[in-house]
């Protein structure tokens, strides 16, 4: 403590972030202060703690601070800082389910619309996302029925000219790809189909309407039927608007709220004036009011966040409101406001939010205590059983998939505090190892991983502090010549499928454990999620090889078309299937090419 007490004695009086650190040297906490030298002095006093922080200051053998100019750098730092290092007492948010959300590019001559992921910064419009019993899908007939606007994906051009395909008769398209539509009236169907987008549903409902008298009246009732599903699909949507709402408004309405032992915070998400869904998040409670907590949270969660809101609403108040609004504002590059309404509609959706972050509590204490046994007391379990040298806070897992030594490939999935870090996962195509050697294809992958130790690239592939191999005891000696060769002092263990034996470097006799042991069912969880990623991607290879390998003996189908090939249709089956009209859905492929490919494929049969 006497090194903590001599440093102490010299932390300035200004604003900036501290790095708490263990005996190992990891970090274990990142903090911001208005003032460093009061807050960081606050841990090694002597009034009451809570049992977090107690646990904390038992595990600190150094600090470091970075000074800051202003609390608004210091807010900044501090989450770049909590993203760097994962440190195992802040607040980790896991990987969310990513939800869909609609695409279209108005600088593209004849814009479509199309499902993605994540938002990027490319200029395109972006809508969503969609969640809580609305289906993207059921979103996207709707446009299609009411607009007609184009459902294929490929690059179309004004001047270019294509026949028209098989939805344009079934009268799915206007087929502006073969000048039936003029560019100007395409352009304002995308734009009715925005508006729809922004919250106007009686347009939309008009037009199904009418159509469907149109069609039963000509007795198509097929038809008729379609539209009528698709008008109860709209009243579907339109049950989610928030009559009080103005439809243009975007909003997350994030609320907070603990029992002293966890905290919950609830996301409510509004789009275009409708109630989207709702994201439960948990965290300990402990180290950080929850003022602090909410203003973590936001920044770590805005930077994993695709769809940054126009307004966050909070159900409290917090003083360092204005600075995140600050970080967010210059982050996605447009208006961003924080605000805690006193009254009004606003301040209703915030105790809406408060109310569900209440009863999600109630309803998930035992539920949130098996997860902490599962991960946290797992892991600490873990580090005794094993005789580890430190709390295995980041775990990596490899495997090796392949099928007779051909699309050899290597996975490596990481998990941290118990739980699975999805952005770290990491793929290996084999490049060294001739035949099916599995023992030699893991010593290439911890070759390539344990390099980047100790160089720039360890930034993005942290030191773990445990390996996990999926194997028995030949699997994990292959491993231990690599790291005496590369001088690596890391834990190591290997996990054997049959009798799910844990081998480890300080026994000659594997470790077992009962069945229903959490440390078992963590570590079976680790290598399990090792073996599906690499079997993944290997299917993935191998499945893209085979498709390669059979468009190469077709006329005019070079390396350019055959990726684009396989990216639409992803197997032999597909394109065999496919008619001539799906074929020609292709950039860059014809009625002659998709011919030649459909003749082909036929012949072969």
């Amino acid at each position: 403590m006497s090194v903590i007490e001599d440093k102490l004695k010299l932390l300035p009086d200004k604003p900036g972030c501290y790095i708490m650190l263990d005996d190992k040297g990891d970090v274990i906490y990142v903090g911001k202060a208005k003032v460093l030298k009061n807050r960081v002095r606050q841990y090694f006093n002597s009034t009451p703690k809570n049992e977090k922080t107690m646990k904390l200051v038992s595990n600190i053998a150094d600090f470091s601070y970075v000074i800051t100019n202003t609390e608004i750098d210091a807010l900044s730092l501090e989450n770049n800082l909590i993203k760097k290092f994962k440190p195992k007492y802040n607040i980790l948010l896991k990987d969310d389910k990513q939800y869909p959300y609609l695409r279209v590019d108005l600088k593209e001559d004849y814009p479509t619309f199309t499902v993605v992921r994540k938002i990027r910064r490319d200029g395109a419009k972006y809508f969503g996302p969609f969640m809580g019993g609305v289906s993207i899908t059921d979103v996207l007939e709707i446009i299609y029925a009411c607009y007609n606007v184009r459902r294929c994906t490929a690059r179309l051009e004004r001047e270019k000219v294509k026949k028209e395909c098989l939805n344009y008769h079934i009268k799915r398209c206007v087929a502006p790809c073969a000048g039936l539509c003029s560019y100007e009236d395409y352009r304002e169907r995308v734009y009715q189909a925005i508006d729809f987008l922004n919250g106007n549903d009686n347009a939309a409902e008009k037009i199904l309407g009418r159509k469907m008298m149109e069609y039963s009246a000509k007795e198509e009732y097929e038809l008729a039927l379609s539209c009528r599903d698709k008008l109860r699909m709209l009243a579907k949507i339109k049950q989610k608007r928030i009559t009080s709402l103005n439809r243009f408004i975007n909003a997350d309405v994030i609320a907070i709220t603990g029992n002293g032992i966890y905290q919950v915070i609830t996301v409510l998400v509004t789009r275009s004036g409708r109630m989207q869904g709702v994201k439960n998040f948990t965290i300990e409670s402990g180290l950080e009011t929850d003022e602090d907590a909410l203003i973590d949270f936001i920044l770590q969660y805005y930077r994993e966040e695709t769809g940054m809101p126009d307004e966050i609403i909070l159900n409290i108040e917090c003083k360092d409101a204005a600075y995140a609004e600050q970080i967010l504002r210059a982050q996605a590059g447009k208006l961003v406001s924080i605000a805690t309404p006193k009254q009004g509609d606003r301040r209703a959706l915030a105790e809406m939010a408060e109310k569900n972050a209440v009863e999600y509590l109630e309803k998930s204490v035992d539920k949130i205590k098996h997860k902490d046994d599962m991960t946290v007391v797992a892991c600490s379990r873990l580090k005794d059983i094993l005789k580890l040298k430190s709390y295995p806070q980041r775990m990596e897992c490899y495997d090796i998939s392949n099928i007779s030594g051909t699309d050899k490939v290597g996975s490596m999935v990481v998990f941290i505090g118990g739980e699975s870090d999805r952005n770290s996962y990491r793929r290996f195509k084999i490049k060294t190892v001739e035949g099916s050697n599995d023992f030699a294809s893991l010593q290439e992958v911890l070759r390539r991983r344990l390099a980047k130790l100790g160089t720039s690239e360890e930034e993005h592939f942290p030191k773990p502090d445990l390996i996990i191999i999926d194997g028995g005891k030949g699997q994990l000696s292959a491993i231990k010549a690599v790291f005496d060769e590369m001088g690596c002092d890391i834990d190591l263990i290997s996990l054997a499928k049959k009798e799910e034996e844990i081998y480890t470097l300080y026994d000659e006799y594997p470790v077992v454990l009962d069945h229903k042991d959490y440390v078992l069912k963590l570590l079976q969880g680790i290598r399990d999620e090792a073996h599906r990623f690499a079997i993944t991607y290997h299917r993935t290879i191998r499945t893209k090889r085979m498709l390669s390998s059979a468009l190469d003996s077709i006329d005019g189908i070079g390396e350019k078309r055959r990726k684009l090939l396989i990216k639409r249709f992803g197997t032999v089956e597909e394109i065999k299937k496919a008619t001539v009209e799906d074929l020609m859905q292709v950039e860059s492929i014809g009625r002659k090419q998709a011919e030649m490919i459909k003749a082909y494929f036929e012949e072969e049969n």
